[in-house]
């Protein structure tokens, strides 16, 4: 596992840097990525041994302490950065907590900023969230040979800027895969197929949390139906509970401290006198 030195000069172990995920373009098999926002989380993708996390840039500091080892990618894109500058002092921020690198989709004037600063930094190309109304809603970006066009455009636009890696979101995976031939970007795939450099999914549809699946992902547990009886198991406790209050049972001998006999006598006896 290689050793670094993190941005607040401090040793750290990490289980992929910059340099090695660059140079684990075009291997097989890919990096593993996932998301992360609480330190449980972040532990749990330690132990799993997956190599990368994503998360919001404020709960970095929760991710780090979960794991002082998995690669830590910060997304700075909507949560009121503003201008360049604002993005700037947002990473700068994130990677003082711990984060490894930074995500946004924003234009390539902010990531051409970051990337100025030697930040690691990475864009978000296909289908983005939060942009979905321009492209008339949730769908596969470049399924038209135009669209596809537009696309590689971006991907090599970005490059230009100073980017070293992309996730790739709702891309034909027969387009991931001639763009991945020809970009030198490491190429992140959520929901784009088999062709790239990481995989990416959620945690939320892995473990089986998400309300709605999406089409791209698998779930390999079902951490809702846990969830479920957890929330059932609360409310029956707590019904009882209720319950044995209504009914004089709560709380019992066992559940109450005691005082001797005499030095109860003796209490009583000086304060029934005044003489507390």
């Amino acid at each position: 596992m290689p050793r670094i030195l993190d941005y607040n000069g401090r040793d750290a172990d990490r289980t992929v840097t910059v340099a090695s995920i660059v140079a684990h373009r075009n291997a097989v098999p890919p990096l593993t990525q996932v998301t992360a926002s609480t330190a449980d989380e972040a532990a749990a993708a330690e132990a799993a041994g997956i190599e990368m996390v994503v998360c919001l840039s404020d709960s970095v500091p929760q991710v780090r302490e979960g794991s002082s080892r998995v690669f830590v990618t910060a997304a700075i894109d909507f949560s009121g950065a503003v201008s360049d500058d604002d993005l700037l002092g947002t990473a700068y921020t994130a990677l003082s907590s711990g984060a490894d690198a930074v995500i946004t989709a924003r234009r390539l004037e902010a990531v051409r900023r970051i990337a100025d600063e030697d930040i690691p930094v990475m864009g978000h190309l296909g289908f983005v969230p939060k942009k979905s109304t321009l492209y008339g809603g949730v769908r596969a970006v470049g399924k038209t040979a135009d669209e596809a066009i537009r696309l590689w455009d971006q991907f090599r636009r970005l490059e230009d800027a100073g980017a070293f890696a992309v996730e790739c979101e709702l891309i034909p995976e027969a387009v991931m895969r001639e763009i991945g031939k020809r970009t030198g970007l490491v190429t992140i795939s959520l929901g784009s197929g088999r062709h790239a450099d990481v995989m990416f999914l959620f945690m939320s549809d892995i473990c089986g949390e998400s309300p709605r699946q999406p089409r791209h992902a698998r779930a390999y547990g079902d951490l809702s139906a846990l969830h479920e009886q957890v929330r059932n198991a609360r409310v029956e406790a707590l019904c009882a509970y209720r319950e044995d209050v209504l009914a004089g049972n709560y709380p019992g001998e066992m559940e109450i401290a005691a005082i001797e006999d005499e030095e109860l006598a003796g209490f009583v006896e000086r304060i029934r006198y005044g003489d507390a």
